[in-house]
């Protein structure tokens, strides 16, 4: 009787591990099924949004590089994307960028001071043209108002400190293939001379993906090189339709007929880079400015539509 009993416990336990291990198999196969219908509506959506953004590139008044990644997926969505394109402000980046690799290099201390000249208090000098000449900073302070209000005073003084050669040099280090620098800002006698501030869509994009990977030669400068284009201040396009608290990274470009916002989206669907580099035809900005509002809302939506 006791024989029979514990076979009978035995068969039980084997009966109710086969079982279980049945069921573990059987809602594996249902996850997996699942997981794959969800990849396929998200690969279905991705394509309506590259449809619907093609339209508004193909409807557009002038030259527009972009580029759009999913940096979860690492799906790209581009258009004209190696055209060079006057860069504007967005040059400011690499610029910055160019200091950390220096700095590393030993070639130059961030702690490094400079004293501002009356000469270099140019326009669009937000912060840099209030200070008195003979302000004394530090290679490392005039990174924020160079990145998050765009002021060219500051960067025109990093340009002279480092140097058109140099910066170039850093340039093409970090991996830019289409990126220079020949004249500093708004010095447009020098532009009707031939000389322009080049880059592309892939260009930015490249770099930004590379801050957000913390690959930019460490986690730490990455990190640092993130904050300061989190904390801008020029919010007229990637982040402007966007819902209030969206935490955006970017920088802006802005000269006559040339309009651009280059940054990264942060949702709780998944974050997404956006690169929109355009050369317009229009008198002011203002269209432009709403063309890449209204790419980056599509795109946010797209993220708010899964799941």
């Amino acid at each position: 009787m006791k024989t029979k009993i514990a076979f009978l416990i035995i068969f039980l336990i084997v009966l109710g591990t086969g079982l279980f291990f049945l069921y573990r198999t059987h809602k594996k196969h249902q996850n997996i099924a699942k997981e794959q219908i969800l990849l396929e509506r998200r690969k279905e959506g991705w394509l309506r949004l590259k449809k619907t953004l093609e339209n508004k590139v193909m409807n557009f008044r002038g030259t527009v590089g972009m580029v759009v990644e999913d940096l979860d997926m690492e799906w790209e969505i581009a258009f004209d994307k190696d055209t060079l394109i006057p860069s504007a402000s967005l040059v400011k980046v690499p610029i910055m960028l160019s200091y950390f690799y220096a700095a590393q290099d030993g070639k130059i201390s961030l702690k490094d001071t400079i004293i501002l000249k009356s000469s270099e208090k140019v326009s669009g000098s937000r912060v840099l043209g209030k200070e008195p000449a003979g302000s004394v900073f530090t290679v490392k302070e005039l990174f924020n108002p160079m990145i998050t209000q765009s002021d060219n005073a500051a960067a025109n003084i990093l340009i002279d400190f480092l140097g058109f050669d140099t910066l170039n040099y850093y340039f093409k280090k970090m991996g830019l293939k289409n990126t220079n620098i020949a004249r500093k800002m708004l010095d447009f006698e020098e532009r009707r001379e031939g000389e322009e501030n080049y880059t592309t869509a892939q260009d930015m994009a490249y770099l930004l993906e590379e801050l957000y990977h913390k690959k930019f030669l460490n986690k730490d400068v990455s990190e640092k090189c993130l904050e300061l284009l989190g904390q801008q201040k020029i919010n007229d396009r990637i982040p402007r339709k966007l819902p209030r608290g969206t935490f955006v990274v970017h920088k802006t470009g802005l000269e006559r007929h040339i309009c651009h916002d280059a940054g990264i989206v942060f949702t709780n669907k998944g974050n997404f880079l956006i690169c929109v580099l355009v050369k317009h035809k229009d008198r002011f900005a203002k269209p432009t400015k709403k063309f890449i509002s209204d790419v980056t809302l599509l795109t946010y939506n797209y993220y708010q539509s899964l799941y």
